[in-house]
C-alpha cells in the first residue's frame, strides 16, 4: 500500500483499524504499529511516491516512478520479508491471542463499515489511473506531480463531495513547512554553504563511486534516524547533484539509489526519523496506547541495522560487483 500511498496515508488508514483490532483481541497494540510503521516506510522505498524524500530525489535527479520501480522494488521485496522475520523474534511474546475474541473478529461484516460504496469505487478507478500515468510517464511525458493534481481533479468533478470539504482537509501546515524548507535550501545553495559541503565531500570521495555510494548509504540511514528525512534529503539533494556531475555524471544513478536507500530505510531508526513514525505516535498517544520514543527506538535501530547492511549488499551487488 505505500508504495501507491505514501507511508503516511498508510499508517493513517491502518493504525485506526489495528487499534480497534488489538481491542477486540485484548492485546497491547503497540508492537503492531511499530511494525506496521516499519514495513510503510520500508515498503515506500519502492516507488516514487512511497516516501516524500524519493520525490525530492526524483525531481533533483530526473528520474521517473519506472526508474524506482527497477531499481529499489527488487530489494523491497527482500527487505520486506527479512522484516516479518524480525518482527517474528521481537515481537514474538505479543503474537499471542486469545481464539475465541479471534473467532468473533472474524465474524464481523467488512462491508458495514463502507458508508459511500460509489464514492469507494470512483477512488479506486482513480486510482489505478493515477498510477497508470505514473507508469505511463516515458510515453506521456507528464510530471508526476501533474498526474497526481490531475487525478485529484477528476476524483473532485466525478463525485459528489464538496470542493469545500476537500479542502478543508489537505494538510495546508506540511505543505506550508515544505515551502519553507525549500526556501531555506535555496538560502544555503545562494549563500555558498552547499558548494562549500560539496567540495569539501567531493575531495574525500573523489571518483571513487563504490566508496561515495557506500558512505552516502551509511551517513544519510544515521543521520535520517536524528533528523527527519524529508528535510535531510531536501538538504543533501544539492549536494549530491554536485558529487555526481563531480564524478563525471556517474552511471546508472547510483549515488542518488544510495541516498533514497539510506534516507527511507534510517528513517526506521528512531521515532522522529520519519513522518509516518510521528503520525503513528501520536494516534497511539491519543487511543491511550501511547508508545515511549525508546520504546520505538530500541526496535528501530534494529530493524534500521539490518535493512541497511542488507541494502548495502544490494548496491554493491547490482552495481558493482556484477560489474
Amino acid at each position: 500500500m505505500p508504495a501507491l500511498l505514501d507511508n503516511v496515508t498508510t499508517v493513517l488508514l491502518i493504525a485506526p483499524v489495528t487499534l480497534l483490532v488489538c481491542e477486540r483481541l485484548g492485546l497491547p497494540a503497540a508492537p503492531f504499529l511499530i511494525a506496521e510503521v516499519f514495513a510503510s516506510n520500508i515498503g515506500g522505498t519502492a516507488t516514487l511516491v512511497g516516501d516524500p524524500p524519493n520525490i525530492i530525489i526524483a525531481s533533483r535527479a530526473g528520474l521517473t516512478f519506472n526508474d524506482f520501480l527497477i531499481h529499489l522494488a527488487p530489494l523491497v521485496a527482500v527487505l520486506i520479508l527479512l522484516l516479518l522475520l524480525l518482527c517474528r523474534v521481537m515481537f514474538r511474546k505479543s503474537f499471542v491471542y486469545d481464539e475465541d475474541r479471534a473467532a468473533e473478529i472474524m465474524e464481523l461484516e467488512e462491508r458495514e463499515a463502507i458508508r459511500d460504496p460509489r464514492l469507494l469505487i470512483q477512488g479506486l478507478v482513480v486510482l489505478v489511473l493515477v498510477v497508470a500515468g505514473f507508469v505511463l510517464h516515458p510515453v506521456l511525458h507528464y510530471e508526476p506531480s501533474v498526474v497526481a493534481l490531475l487525478g485529484a481533479g477528476l476524483l473532485i468533478a466525478v463525485s459528489a463531495v464538496e470542493t469545500g470539504d476537500v479542502l478543508a482537509e489537505v494538510e495546508w501546515p506540511t505543505l506550508a513547512f515544505f515551502a519553507g524548507l525549500f526556501v531555506m535550501i535555496g538560502g544555503l545553495i545562494d549563500t555558498g554553504v552547499v558548494d562549500e559541503v560539496s567540495g569539501a565531500l567531493a575531495d574525500v570521495i573523489g571518483t571513487n563511486e563504490f566508496a561515495g555510494s557506500m558512505l552516502m548509504l551509511g551517513a544519510s540511514a544515521a543521520l535520517s534516524g536524528v533528523v527527519d528525512n524529508i528535510p535531510y534529503v531536501a538538504t543533501m539533494a544539492p549536494i549530491t547533484g554536485d558529487l555526481v556531475q563531480n564524478m563525471g555524471g556517474a552511471s546508472d544513478h547510483i549515488m542518488w539509489w544510495a541516498l533514497a536507500l539510506g534516507a527511507d530505510l534510517g528513517g526506521n531508526a528512531t521515532a522522529i526519523g520519519a513522518s509516518a513514525n510521528v503520525v503513528v505516535l501520536g494516534i497511539a498517544e491519543r487511543n491511550r496506547q501511547p508508545i515511549s520514543f525508546w520504546q520505538f527506538t530500541k526496535y528501530g535501530l534494529v530493524v534500521t541495522a539490518v535493512t541497511v547492511v542488507v541494502a548495502m549488499a544490494y548496491v554493491w551487488l547490482r552495481y558493482f560487483g556484477w560489474g
